[in-house]
């Protein structure tokens, strides 16, 4: 994070995880068509054609099994202008996004529209298929529409592969620009000065760690950060034994929630610099903090907690925490 010393405290924040999924008969056939450099549709049950095809019929939700070929041509029917693509849009210059109903379809596909500026699209401009040069039986095999030259013949399709394309894997991203609360943003400062600070309620005296802007019990703002030790107990803990794409550490190792001592809430952290198997409730531990130079503004700058070595804490001084 990064901020003025006073300021509210800003991150960029990123997830992005590739999603795997099952097509299913109707989508598999679909994509296993614009593979071949063709497009199907689905013809529904009051005979008009979908495209993409849907698996089952909007009006009677009966199954859709017949899959019709269709032109790589058509006409737009309504559109957007894109001036500034964002990454991860079909295309990375100025384009139009359009409602395109290809020849042969009842229904119009939402893709890209590949001209120079808006006075170059309007409603009812004929339209072709812009096919990959790699197709993959992804609907990016369509790379976009471009303006009809006046030829109406789309691509001679590829040659068929004997291949199914049953799976499909979509990369989701998302990136933004996160802005903490104030109490979060004292919360992390103090963790880059190497302190925990933490936020009251003026009314029940409930301790949050990490701050909440107002105590959920009594719906009031919490008061002034009051500082905490770094030493508490383990209250709820989990053995990570399965390995898993992105795993910075090598399993097995536990995930506790931790209490520090004067909270009233745990939160979750690494317990190390013990065997995995020898963790358990109420079992004392102490923060272990990364070198002051390598330190941010989050609760990465807590390396993990470390068992201290002292007697377990009594299952009631823990047991409204868990």
């Amino acid at each position: 994070m990064t901020a003025a010393d006073t300021g509210a405290l800003h991150a960029d924040m990123l997830v992005e995880f590739d999603y795997t999924r099952s097509l299913g008969p109707v989508l598999s056939e679909f994509m296993t068509g614009l593979a071949e450099r063709r497009v199907l549709g689905g013809r529904l049950a009051d005979g008009r054609v979908a495209v993409p095809p849907p698996e089952y019929d909007p009006e009677t939700f009966t199954p859709v099994t017949d899959l019709v070929p269709v032109a790589a041509t058509g006409e737009v029917l309504t559109w957007s202008w894109v001036s500034e693509p964002l990454p991860g849009q079909p295309l990375q210059r100025p384009f139009a996004y359009a409602l395109v109903r290809l020849d042969g379809a009842d229904t119009p596909m939402l893709h890209a529209v590949d001209v120079a500026s808006p006075d170059d699209i309007r409603t009812g401009l004929r339209v072709r298929v812009r096919w990959a040069e790699e197709t993959q039986g992804r609907i990016t095999d369509i790379v976009s529409f471009e303006p009809a030259d006046g030829s109406e013949e789309p691509p001679a399709p590829r040659a068929a592969e004997d291949e199914r394309h049953a799976i499909t894997v979509t990369p989701v991203r998302l990136e933004y620009d996160y802005a903490a609360s104030p109490e979060e943003s004292v919360f992390g400062r103090g963790l880059k000065e190497g302190r925990i600070l933490a936020q009251a309620c003026p009314v029940c005296h409930k301790v949050y760690v990490p701050p909440r802007g107002a105590c959920p019990v009594d719906g009031v703002p919490t008061s002034e950060p009051k500082e905490l030790p770094d030493t508490g107990i383990v209250t709820t803990f989990c053995i990570v034994n399965v390995p898993f794409l992105g795993q910075k550490i090598q399993p097995p190792y536990v995930s506790a929630y931790v209490l520090l001592d004067g909270a009233d809430i745990a939160f979750l952290h690494l317990i190390l610099g013990c065997d995995a198997h020898d963790v358990r409730m109420g079992m004392r531990v102490k923060a272990v903090w990364k070198p002051e130079d390598e330190r941010t503004y989050s609760l990465e700058n807590i390396s993990h907690f470390e068992p201290t070595g002292e007697p377990d804490a009594d299952f009631e001084s823990y047991r409204r925490h868990l």
